[in-house]
């Protein structure tokens, strides 16, 4: 009981959502997936050819990699943020690199040999001896972290725009595949 109780407050929410929108809630669920990986693919693909095109994944990478010079000197509160954001960047590095290998090993990209259907890496291994961020590799690292800190931005955008995408999209494919399993009156 006390957890249906706990609930009931997020389906109130939701169902006021969904008939203020006029998108059944199910297709609203949907579209806020389908426009999350879309807004997480789009920034991807797009700072990952910029930094290609720029030639600035490497010199990124290493900036972040770097010792602690980038730390303010003097004490208080930003020295405590900056340290912080900083750490919140190597972490995205590295978690980087270890998507960068398993994508790179996986369909042969990023100057990684394809490996053979079945085999497994291990990735870790694989970035302690990789050691240095170059070329591709780095470039891929560096849209991996910037999508991850455009987080924020990208649920925002999600939320804001399942509604017109249920409507717009989901709903007419929805009722065009159901169309021919309905009696005809």
């Amino acid at each position: 009981m006390a957890n249906q109780s706990r609930w009931s407050g997020y389906k109130q929410s939701l169902a006021a959502i969904s008939a203020r929108t006029g998108a059944p809630l199910p297709s609203l669920i949907l579209s806020f997936g389908i426009l999350h990986e879309i807004t997480a693919i789009v920034p991807l693909v797009g700072v990952f050819y910029g930094a290609r095109t720029l030639g600035i994944g490497e010199r990124i990478v290493t900036s972040v990699i770097d010792n602690q010079q980038g730390v303010l000197n003097h004490s208080g509160d930003d020295n405590v943020s900056v340290s912080w954001a900083k750490q919140k960047m190597r972490t995205w590095v590295e978690e980087g690199d270890q998507w960068a290998i398993r994508i790179g090993r996986r369909y042969g990209i990023f100057g990684y040999e394809k490996r053979e259907p079945g085999t497994k890496d291990s990735v870790e291994e694989m970035t302690r001896v990789s050691g240095h961020l170059a070329g591709d590799v780095a470039n891929a690292v560096v849209a991996y972290g910037v999508t991850k800190a455009l987080i924020p931005v990208r649920i925002a955008a999600s939320i804001y725009l399942s509604p017109m995408f249920s409507r717009g999209v989901v709903e007419p494919i929805r009722k065009a595949i159901l169309q021919p399993f309905r009696k005809r009156l």
